[in-house]
């Protein structure tokens, strides 16, 4: 069995002497690991930093075996992030939530183009904290969690939405929802895409939202928590 793939490095750990087992997003097979020989020594392992983009080719006796990898970079994206700690903590949630929530060898294409895009916007150095979270909101669709804020859940409405159930993820009309407001998730304008760079309270709120549901998933797909670099990221954005 073999393929050539491209992927995104999720994870890389030491295995034995000088091997590695590497973790790759993949274009067209999903989330893989696979065997590097040699993969521990100081050439490889700036190929396989998280977020790296490389051309692999996966080759194993038989499909269900872990297989080796045998990886070329493309774009050396860590090593552009390097002196952005919040960027990089934001590459490493992403990463790791791939990692812990996504079905291994089920190819998720979409996946694979939203990190490739949130990566090329974390290495900008433009404003990217709004577009994380639209990041987490389409990883969550790609997981069947998919979040509504167009209209309002009680009513159909399209005014005046300023709330978002836990229950069900879509908005709530201020009229709608406030007897309930306690209950609810403020809605933050900018996810209405009425605010190109919000404050950083308005992303805090988008990512109570998105935190909600996303635990939500680790509790049904029965990996429990969240991993822990998601809640670093937001505790290193709340002290900026």
């Amino acid at each position: 069995m073999e393929w050539s793939d491209k992927g995104i490095v999720l994870s890389s750990r030491k295995h034995g002497e000088n091997a590695a087992i590497v973790s790759l997003l993949t274009l067209s097979h999903g989330r893989h690991s696979g065997l590097v020989r040699g993969g521990a020594s100081s050439r490889a392992r700036a190929i396989y930093q998280t977020g790296n983009l490389v051309t692999a080719e996966w080759r194993a006796r038989l499909e269900e075996h872990l297989g080796t990898f045998s990886c070329e970079l493309v774009h050396p994206n860590a090593a552009k992030m390097m002196d952005q700690r919040l960027a990089l903590q934001a590459l490493v949630a992403s990463t790791s939530m791939i990692e812990r929530l996504l079905p291994e060898r089920e190819a998720y294409p979409e996946t694979f183009k939203n990190l490739c895009s949130l990566i090329t916007k974390l290495t900008a150095q433009d404003y990217w904290l709004a577009e994380y979270i639209y990041w987490e909101i389409g990883f969550l669709a790609d997981l069947g969690y998919g979040l509504d804020f167009t209209r309002c859940a009680a009513t159909g409405g399209t005014e005046n939405l300023v709330f978002v159930s836990p229950r069900s993820g879509c908005a709530v009309s201020q009229k709608a929802g406030e007897p309930y407001k306690d209950k609810l998730f403020p809605l933050p304008p900018f996810l209405l895409r009425k605010d190109k760079e919000p404050r950083v309270s308005q992303i805090l709120d988008g990512l109570r939202i998105t935190s909600h549901f996303l635990a939500l998933c680790a509790r049904e797909t029965d990996v429990d928590k969240l991993p822990p670099a998601r809640g670093e990221f937001i505790k290193l954005l709340a002290r900026s």
